[in-house]
């Protein structure tokens, strides 16, 4: 088990993406932190971790609010007593041209999305510098690299984050942490199920490899940055998206 031993926070867990990776970290040994706005999503996959015989808490976090970040941490330190590992997952979508975006869809996106990481990772990593160990892995996009009809907002706040990334890996790799992203591309998620079928037909026609990819793909790539195996890479893009983007 790769991650026997080590508490992860993943947040934005209830569902998705998020889901697949609190499973596969808690299938890999880890003791996981559901974390997700949607509380019963949250129980729901605490069940079904520990149905399968791993440990996890859940807690119902909004990531845009510092205070519950805090709270977050607290509870995470009073259930485990030590937190190894943080996945910034926790994202939102609200598409618009850029001619008809309001101020509202700019902020919540870039809120959800960016500046919740900035706040999550400055709470976490008072935990994680006194241990001299962490491990930070931050969820962005293909269309942080490549950009996407209709997304400024999201593509800005998943661009953002891959700078974010860089920068950290800079000030925190002295305190024993490394900080990588992942960029899932066109991923068989709920969010994607709601793209019109003629827009996913052009999608998939441009992917090498001709599908969507599964949840837990983009799993797999975050349980091995999290783990010992990447101790030597850091401020690093891995890209999961079946070659759409190269």
């Amino acid at each position: 088990m790769r991650l026997k031993g080590k508490v992860a926070i993943v947040t934005g867990s209830a569902r998705g993406l998020g889901k697949a990776m609190a499973l596969k970290m808690a299938a890999e040994g880890a003791k996981v932190v559901v974390c997700d706005l949607n509380y019963e999503g949250c129980l729901d996959v605490k069940e079904e971790i520990e149905q399968a015989g791993g440990t996890a808490l859940a807690v119902r976090c909004d990531v845009t609010k510092r205070e519950e970040v805090a709270a977050l941490v607290a509870q995470t330190m009073d259930k485990f007593s030590q937190i190894d590992i943080l996945v910034n997952n926790a994202g939102i979508t609200r598409d618009a041209q850029i001619i008809k975006m309001t101020d509202q869809q700019w902020d919540e996106v870039l809120d959800t999305n960016l500046k919740s990481m900035f706040i999550c990772i400055q709470e976490v990593i008072k935990v994680m510098i006194p241990r001299n160990y962490g491990r930070i892995v931050n969820i962005t996009s293909i269309a942080a690299l490549e950009g996407n009809f209709g997304q400024a907002n999201y593509s800005a706040a998943k661009a953002g984050i891959i700078g974010l990334t860089k920068t950290l890996s800079k000030e925190l790799g002295r305190k024993g942490i490394t900080i990588n992203a992942v960029a899932p591309g066109f991923m068989d998620t709920e969010m994607t199920k709601t793209i019109p079928p003629h827009i996913q037909e052009q999608l998939l026609a441009r992917i090498p490899l001709r599908r969507a990819g599964r949840p837990e793909e983009a799993a797999e790539a975050v349980v091995f940055l999290a783990s010992d195996a990447a101790s030597y890479i850091t401020g690093q893009t891995l890209s999961v998206n079946g070659g759409l983007y190269v």
